[in-house]
């Protein structure tokens, strides 16, 4: 029994993560969009190079989804080579980090440099300047969701100096 309520609370708790309602069949049916849903297969969307005026060293970024009138925020899986990182920068709305694989570096402006892992969630608030990117040794994916505002995911500023990254 203690098991099925732990299972239940589990349930419930993911359904308010999600902003799901958890109520009756005619509740549900009545909270789904007209349009119903829709999936983009895997491999629909050609994978991207980072650009360099915002990274250093190789970065590929792979869209997941793009902000909608739905939902506010955009998600990209972004995998990072050995020593790879993203410039400074800042998300009008805010961003999360989930790192999927890999051994990462992420620094907030003015603090230390942070080692990051599988299954680590990194939070930037609005317009906290950072950076993030691979460890000097390993390759680091993380799956990047940013809200947007006005229309604007991110502002990009000045690139990650060496003694920056090395700052460990």
């Amino acid at each position: 029994m203690n098991n099925k309520l732990s299972i239940a609370g589990a349930c419930a708790a993911l359904a308010g993560f999600f902003g799901i309602v958890a109520a009756g069949a005619a509740d549900a049916q009545s909270s789904i969009s007209p349009a119903g849903q829709e999936i983009v297969r895997a491999g629909q969307q050609a994978s991207q190079q980072g650009p360099s005026e915002f990274f250093t060293g190789r970065v590929r970024v792979d869209p997941v989804w793009a902000a909608s009138d739905e939902i506010n925020s955009s998600g990209a899986l972004v995998t990072f080579e050995p020593g790879a990182r993203s410039a400074w920068h800042t998300h009008p709305s805010g961003q999360r980090l989930v790192v999927i694989s890999g051994v990462g570096l992420t620094q907030q402006w003015g603090k230390p440099v942070q080692l990051i892992r599988p299954g680590d969630v990194v939070s930037c608030p609005p317009g906290v300047k950072h950076w993030h990117g691979a460890a000097p040794t390993t390759a680091m994916t993380h799956l990047a969701v940013s809200g947007t505002r006005d229309g604007k995911a991110v502002e990009w500023m000045e690139k990650v100096s060496d003694d920056q990254y090395n700052s460990r």
